[in-house]
């Protein structure tokens, strides 16, 4: 049997990995083994990052519609039981836009949650 020699895999593996690493600084960038370990933490920070991501947006929008709540005379909780207990149910990304572009169209939210409570 022919022996298998990895020269050509290793190196495409290596340029792979040196082209994610485009951009970091000092020998990150230029040698594999510093590299390859910079990388795969920016990998593994990336996809925390994402799931991160949704949960901040998540609490901006509770504190916009916190604010909004509390300019119509109520609390978070008290507009989200009263939205509940009323049958409406729209999610928070669409409340927080209401809150801040359309301040009528929330109040009467407000209003149809306070008769619910």
């Amino acid at each position: 049997m022919a022996r298998v020699k990895k020269g050509v895999h290793a190196h495409r593996r290596h340029k792979k990995v040196l082209r994610q690493a485009k951009g970091f600084y000092g020998r990150r960038k230029n040698t594999y083994r510093a590299a390859n370990t910079a990388v795969m933490r920016s990998l593994r920070s990336a996809f925390v990052g994402r799931k991160n991501k949704k949960r901040e947006y998540r609490r901006l929008w509770i504190a916009r519609i916190n604010a909004g709540a509390r300019l119509n005379g109520l609390t978070y909780s008290k507009l989200m039981s009263g939205l509940r207990k009323s049958g409406i149910e729209i999610n928070r990304k669409m409340l927080s836009e209401m809150a801040i572009y359309d301040a009528k169209g929330f109040a009467e939210l407000c209003e149809t949650a306070k008769k619910a409570i």
